[in-house]
């Protein structure tokens, strides 16, 4: 296996940007405590004592210091660089004090119009389930813009226990780099950012895991969301990723996460952007799970949608649809056996 990539080392890459994520979070937890960047415990969260959620400032560090060490200075990089950056001043910004849902909003619009215009990233076409559809570009910018703005929210929204989000992003960034090394897509700037975020997120989940020690924040939440976005963007212009369809599969756990949370509080006539307790991790927990148990739960399940991804591009479709349908039927089990879309009658009336 080739384990070189524009000359450097892939185990350097990751090794690198891992300790630097690493030894920064024990940093970042004394910041965080010095600004008042605190999650204080309340009816709707799961953990029980105030912990520090700057983790986030750890990730982008780290990842800061791979683009150096390891990236190469285009427009596309450039475009990454600004719009990440001003996703990580709103997503700090909210960890010290709760900003308004459509000002954060607003600002990953911009952060992501950076990307989709200056940068030149967006999809111009799209193939999915079958259709081949070309669009033209103020089309392409807004499809490419909705597209960063959900995913950056879904990876947010789902970052409600220690290391889901950050598990989550990992095997997201590790599938991307899998795909890359399979189909031989390698030297592309969406390979490099995926080692550099795998790496990245790594260092901070050793922290981050069960039982937490601090939280990435919406710093980190966001910021994660947005380069998931962004590398499904540049994968597109490489053809790593030929299909709209994998990296929504492999996102299936939160894209299914936030269209359920959408629909309930659509339901029970509430803001969008208004929080509650009825998430899929929050379904496992009242199951009886353990929060370390769930968030593993929750692993598995997008570890065998990131094993449908690979089947579908190595053309081993039948083991793909396969999988897929069976995750489908678990999905479909746990909305109809939770109250993750609807809230039971009896909840309603004592209200």
């Amino acid at each position: 296996m080739k384990w070189i990539i524009n000359d450097y080392n892939i185990l350097e890459i990751l090794l690198v940007t891992f300790l630097v994520s690493a030894i920064l979070v024990p940093i970042c937890q004394k910041i965080a405590h010095h600004i008042g960047a605190i999650d204080m415990p309340n009816e709707r969260k799961v953990h029980t004592k105030p912990m520090p959620r700057l983790g986030g400032l750890a990730i982008y560090i780290a990842f800061l210091v791979g683009y150096i060490l390891y990236g190469e200075l285009t427009t596309q990089m450039i475009s990454i660089l600004i719009g990440s950056f001003i996703i990580l001043l709103i997503g700090i910004f909210d960890d010290i004090k709760p900003i308004r849902a459509r000002y954060k909003f607003l600002v990953q619009i911009v952060a992501a119009l950076i990307v989709v215009i200056y940068g030149r990233m967006y999809f111009d076409e799209i193939t999915f389930l079958g259709l081949h559809l070309h669009f033209n570009k103020v089309i392409s910018y807004i499809l490419s813009t909705f597209f960063v703005v959900a995913i950056s929210n879904a990876i947010n929204l789902i970052d409600g226990l220690d290391g889901l989000a950050g598990g989550i992003s990992t095997i997201y960034f590790l599938t991307i780099s899998i795909i890359a090394f399979l189909l031989q897509k390698l030297g592309g700037l969406d390979i490099i950012l995926s080692l550099i975020m795998l790496g990245s997120t790594l260092g901070f989940l050793v922290w981050n895991f069960p039982p937490a020690k601090i939280f990435m924040g919406d710093s980190g939440s966001l910021f994660l969301g947005f380069m998931i976005a962004v590398i499904a963007l540049v994968g597109y212009k490489v053809a790593t990723l030929t299909t709209l369809i994998i990296p929504i599969t492999i996102l299936s756990v939160p894209i299914f996460d936030t269209l359920l949370a959408i629909l309930r509080r659509l339901i029970k006539h509430k803001s969008i952007g208004s929080p509650d307790k009825e998430h899929f991790h929050h379904q496992l927990l009242k199951l009886k799970f353990s929060p370390r148990m769930s968030i593993i739960v929750i692993y598995l399940i997008n570890l065998l949608f990131s094993v449908v991804s690979i089947s579908y591009v190595t053309h081993h479709t039948k083991i793909a649809i396969v999988i897929y349908v069976l995750l489908m039927i678990l999905l479909l089990f746990i909305i109809l056996k939770t109250d993750i879309l609807y809230t039971h009658k009896k909840k309603e009336k004592k209200k």
